[in-house]
């Protein structure tokens, strides 16, 4: 399915007005993930505007969006929760310091190590979460003061408002391509929700909302009204909260002014953490965590879009700069963040490929949360879910539903094993480690069982083995058992022409059978190993003591 995305060259007004599209659907994405976190909203959207804009300039991936997610606020909510928000800035500082010496040690490039299965599964994981992550969309306060589904003409409105999205980012493209079609569906879908929230009978508004038709704002009030509700009832343990109570916690939930991004050591709202070792001391496991999930899912979501775009990004310079955005994002009290891939299939699908359409995606969400408030509260949530759905139907690899009877099952089991792990548990950098070390152990275990030995005399006195297969740590048994030490002649060669020494098992088994056929008087040579294996045991010392011939075989085609 990743033919869906239309390819384009790209342009500045492809890249501006899918940055503007960008833009859009970055703010309902940023405050979910701020409550995710446990910090306030703000926090969500500065974070997502620091790090979209610089990963934008210095980044290794032109086209790809970033912001903060939700894979990096479930580890923040954990830091937030035991020891305060004024630890997270300075452990979000260090998270990018890390990333940074990522990249200038130039270990981008393990992202090379990535298997294609896993690659499958992450993408097709990623896509079911994002589509079960649009349900909350479909919520609205109700009179407990839990987010309750909505009812009657307003669920309604929301189904058709959300299909005609989808059917207008689908259709136009065949008339014109003059604007993206995400960008022309928002704005389709904000008329026609205007006109329904003004001229709609009132019986048909929920009780939890201003509009009949729910908005950006009206969604993010009800979160915090929710939230409100929630900790009040955490606070009053054991008895549940009366209809005064709950009222009175809603009603404590006001519209506030937005406050600039400023430096958190200046912000009086924040209590500084002391800068010592047993503040370093905290931070550092929650920062390497960060570290790792932003840059795995950077480094993932690079490789998709090179996939798509049909160009090639640079690893070690996006580790660079998703680290700088992160060192900036926390000297201004934000929560860090890494690539998106929802936001950053909806850039590509819009049409954007350079750095500009990044830029301009995080200069318009600044300039929507501070100057254009009123114009982005006005914005139906069906809109922005109907461009949603329509990513996790271009992510989602549709082919793995026929092909899987046709690759290997091993295949099989860590693409659904990476896509189930990301859908129950969120943790994309888990899920693709788990399926790497999957994938490797069952890589080993095939190899294991393939060492195998060619077996010929060279006279009456002198047996050869000539191995196939590499001999490593799995496959060291099998290499012991083609061995006879006791009834093989005086001298024995072993041909690794076809074979490979790999590790310490492999020098310890050699070191072992060569010690057995002394025992039995007997010598032991080892031919044809190339200049690797030979720097490898010539290195090992006393732990390999075997004659290494000097004689090379080379297998020579002669051309008629």
């Amino acid at each position: 399915m990743l033919e869906f995305f239309t390819k384009h060259k790209a342009s500045v007004k492809d890249d501006v007005l899918s940055g503007l599209t960008v833009a859009l659907a970055l703010v309902p994405e940023a405050v979910a993930f701020a409550f995710v976190a446990g910090v306030p909203p703000t926090v969500g959207l500065y974070s997502a505007f620091w790090i979209g804009l610089i990963s934008a300039l210095a980044g290794g991936r032109p086209g790809m969006i970033s912001g903060a997610t939700g894979a990096m606020a479930v580890v923040v909510v954990s830091l937030v929760a035991l020891h305060g928000i004024e630890y997270l800035f300075p452990a979000v500082i260090l998270c990018g310091l890390l990333q940074i010496t990522v990249g200038l040690l130039r270990m981008g490039k393990l992202i090379r190590l990535v298997p294609h299965s896993v690659m499958l599964g992450f993408v097709n994981g990623l896509a079911i979460v994002i589509g079960l992550a649009q349900i909350g969309s479909f919520k609205t306060l109700g009179s407990d003061g839990t987010m309750t589904f909505l009812q009657g003409p307003s669920m309604i409105l929301m189904l058709a408002l959300v299909g005609l999205t989808m059917a207008v980012i689908v259709l136009l493209p065949r008339f014109t391509k003059a604007i993206p079609s995400s960008l022309a569906a928002i704005i389709l879908v904000s008329v026609i929700s205007i006109g329904f929230n003004q001229f709609a009978p009132a019986a048909w508004k929920p009780a939890g909302q201003e509009n009949v038709v729910q908005t950006v704002d009206d969604l993010m009030m009800n979160n915090l009204r929710a939230n409100a509700v929630q900790e009040a009832a955490d606070q009053q343990t054991g008895a549940e909260l009366s209809g005064e109570q709950v009222a009175a916690a809603v009603a404590s939930v006001q519209p506030a002014a937005e406050p600039l991004p400023m430096l958190f050591f200046l912000d009086s709202r924040y209590v500084l953490a002391p800068f010592n070792w047993e503040t370093l001391w905290i931070i550092f496991p929650f920062s390497l965590i960060l570290a790792g999930v932003g840059l795995i899912e950077s480094l993932m979501t690079l490789t998709l879009i090179d996939e798509i775009t049909e160009t090639r990004g640079s690893g070690n310079r996006e580790c660079i700069g998703q680290g700088a955005a992160n060192v900036v994002c926390g000297l201004f009290g934000g929560m860090g963040g890494c690539a998106m891939i929802g936001q950053s299939l909806i850039n590509v699908n819009s049409g954007g490929r350079g750095r500009l359409s990044g830029v301009v995606g995080a200069v318009g969400l600044m300039l929507l949360v501070v100057l254009l408030k009123p114009v982005i509260s006005l914005v139906p949530m069906a809109a922005l879910v109907g461009v949603m759905f329509m990513v996790v139907i271009g992510t989602f690899e549709w082919s793995t539903l026929h092909t899987w009877n046709k690759v290997p099952k091993s295949d099989v089991l860590v693409m659904v094993l990476v896509a189930g792990y990301t859908v129950l548990f969120h943790n994309l950098a888990v899920a693709v480690l788990l399926g790497i070390v999957v994938q490797a152990l069952i890589f080993a275990w095939h190899h294991a069982t393939h060492m195998m030995a060619d077996i010929h005399f060279e006279g009456e006195d002198k047996k050869v083995y000539q191995l196939h297969g590499p001999l490593f740590f799995a496959s060291v048994s099998s290499f012991r058992e083609l061995l006879d030490p006791v009834n093989d002649p005086p001298i024995v060669a072993i041909d690794f022409y076809f074979s490979r020494v790999y590790d310490q098992s492999a020098i310890e088994a050699i070191n072992k059978i060569a010690e057995r056929y002394r025992q039995e008087g007997k010598c032991l040579q080892l031919r044809n190993l190339n200049a690797d294996c030979r720097q490898l045991l010539e290195r090992a010392g006393d732990l390999a003591e075997v004659d290494i011939a000097d004689d090379r075989h080379y297998h020579i085609t002669e051309m008629i």
